[in-house]
């Protein structure tokens, strides 16, 4: 007897991260199953593993949200895998075929959901799989562990064979299935997934039009229908999906969502509390402004005290000395006038003797003029009476009171060229070694798409199907360029525009590509990275935080081989981000990852341009 293939339908292997077949299923402590790479991905993308607290790292099941404080060793779920490959194999060969409803999993419009139909047989019903493939499908569902246990599973036993050999002898399975054993007894009305039944709770909604369970939903309409509606021409052709699952799916996209807001308000609570810091520097350093100000202007007071004192004590000198040299002159004339005196007194005795020997005698020393010193050169002068010292003073009180009157505007200034990025001059000179960029495909992991030119790169949504050269990067989403550099100075410049994630920078030649790497500088990389479109690092061990403000739309990168030097820079603000200096010991090759999608939010790609002089 063939059973209906509507038993195993598409939601049961559906993973409720990327909505599609699994891929290489794991599963977590909790029960749920995903793919290897969708929880993973979810994991990393959270930064603390999908939730929990700043500083701490708990890891959420999507699904159920329990937390892991330890993140799970998950190893590949085989028995699900094998199930899953061997579904794939019947639904690509044409053994699982459209149902009446169109495939979507709905029951017959005529029968009411608490009901069953008798199963038809091969002539009357089309989408039938085979008994012998059924009963194969079923044994494996019976071989499967508890949820509990699914993280454990070990390879499949000795007996049974491996999905290669299931899927490349179909047919021989289909002859020879009597000698296979009996599945175990099977309720088969109900459908299952592997989040549970998919049947309508009997509490569910009933369609208002044909009093029917809403047990499917339209993703066209968004909106919840019934089995019958799903063959009305209204949604004839419509993406419908059982109404539970949609349920499980949206309620899985809450959880995501719920992750992703406690991010972004502890991106914000990080950034009030940094705020509040700057706040309380900024009050401390006014304090300390104001402290060191009124200092200044008290010890130029008292410096200006002391100058006027002994400006005044120059003048007093000043003046003493003149009186000195004054007094000295007015005593030797004082002398002189007294001597004179006295010789006239002599002669005016000798004009009234009556005596001739006596004044013949005395006659010629009188007569003669006495000795006396030339005055009319001499005389008592001091810079004081050109007012030297007031003109000085007078000029050097304008000049400074010149300068106190700019200092509250020259400070205003000092404050505002601060809080306003100075273009570096270096960027322009920098530009003079721009260079010819191309990125090589070879080294792009699979999920890269690298246009023809060679000049721009983003990620897709999946693999593609690729060589695996051994300079391709398998685990990193990350691209080299071809050219390389051993020597001399190098520049380009990448447009980031919008991108809420990206890395830019070199690396060795001789890097490991394979599997989990470490970047830093040790390891042969050296480039610059944004995170959640605020968070920029250079790649250190542990990583540089850097504060970049603007934000740039373009980067320019600078290397100087022989001086071991990287640099970055805003290219429309001018402005240097950051330099960092070490030693180059193998040929480098320009950096480039987009990062990955993040349900569409950093889709945009990264772009090599062309450099502008201007």
């Amino acid at each position: 007897m063939a059973l209906p293939a509507a038993f195993l339908s598409e939601d049961q292997f559906t993973c409720s991260i990327c909505l599609d077949v699994f891929n290489n299923p794991v599963s977590t402590p909790c029960g749920h199953s995903f793919c290897q790479a969708c929880i993973s991905s979810y994991w990393d993308g959270g930064r603390r593993g999908g939730g929990g607290g700043a500083g701490t790292k708990i890891y959420q099941c999507p699904l159920c949200k329990e937390s892991f404080r330890k993140r799970p060793e998950l190893h590949i779920n085989r028995t699900l895998k094998e199930i899953t490959e061997q579904f794939k194999w019947l639904a690509s060969a044409g053994v699982l075929m459209d149902e009446p409803d169109g495939g979507r999993g709905g029951a017959d419009p005529t029968m009411h959901p608490h009901e069953h139909q008798p199963l038809l047989s091969p002539s009357q019903r089309t989408g039938e799989m085979p008994e012998s493939i059924f009963a194969e499908m079923m044994t494996r569902f019976q071989q499967m562990p508890p949820p509990g246990a699914l993280q454990t599973v070990h390879p499949h036993p000795k007996n049974a064979q491996s999905p290669s050999q299931l899927n490349t002898r179909p047919s021989l399975r289909a002859q020879n299935s009597e000698h296979h054993d009996p599945p175990p007894p099977y309720s088969p009305p109900h459908r299952y997934t592997l989040s549970g039944p998919a049947d309508p709770p009997s509490n569910a909604p009933l369609c208002p039009a044909h009093l029917r369970g809403l047990e499917l939903f339209c993703r066209t309409d968004n909106t919840c229908i019934c089995s019958t509606c799903a063959e009305t021409q209204e949604h004839r052709g419509h993406h419908v999906t059982p109404a539970k699952r949609e349920w499980h799916i949206k309620k899985s996209q809450l959880g995501i969502s719920e992750v992703e807001l406690k991010d972004l308000i502890s991106v914000k609570e990080r950034k009030v509390e940094e705020i509040q810091s700057s706040l309380r520097e900024i009050q401390a350093a006014a304090e300390r402004e104001t402290d060191g100000v009124v200092s200044s202007f008290s010890k130029l007071i008292t410096s200006a005290e002391r100058c006027q004192a002994e400006v005044l004590e120059v003048i007093e000198m000043s003046r003493r000395a003149a009186e000195r040299r004054a007094q000295s002159l007015l005593r030797e004339l004082e002398e002189e006038i007294s001597e004179l005196k006295k010789r006239t007194t002599a002669l005016n005795q000798l004009v009234l003797s009556e005596d001739y020997e006596h004044f013949l005698k005395t006659f010629p020393a009188l007569s003669s003029p006495p000795p006396t010193k030339d005055w009319s050169a001499i005389s008592v002068v001091s810079e004081l009476t050109s007012g030297v010292i007031l003109r000085a003073a007078t000029h050097m009180m304008e000049h400074l009171h010149e300068e106190m009157r700019k200092l509250p505007e020259v400070c205003q200034r000092s404050l505002s060229e601060q809080t306003v990025a100075r273009p570096s001059p270096k960027t322009r000179r920098v530009q003079e070694y721009a260079d010819d960029i191309t990125l090589d495909p070879h080294t792009s992991h699979p999920r890269l798409i690298v246009s023809v030119d060679g000049k721009q790169v983003h990620c897709g949504d999946r693999h593609q199907l690729v060589p695996d050269y051994p300079e391709r990067f398998d685990r990193v989403v990350c691209v080299l360029a071809r050219q390389g550099f051993s020597s001399g100075r190098h520049y380009w410049e990448v447009e980031v525009g919008g991108k809420t994630d990206w890395d830019l920078g070199v690396a060795c030649w001789s890097v490991n590509r394979k599997g989990k790497i470490t970047v830093s500088p040790a390891h042969g990389y050296w480039f610059l990275s944004l995170r959640d479109r605020t968070e920029y690092a250079f790649r250190t061990e542990p990583s540089t935080n850097l504060t970049v403000n603007p934000r740039p739309s373009r980067v320019g990168i600078y290397v100087d081989y022989e001086k071991g030097l990287v640099s970055f820079y805003n290219v429309e603000a001018k402005v240097l981000i950051y330099t960092f200096t070490d030693t180059f010991s193998d040929t480098i090759h320009p950096f480039f990852s987009p990062c990955t999608n993040k349900s569409g939010r950093n889709e945009a790609p990264l772009t090599i341009c062309p450099v502008s002089e201007g």
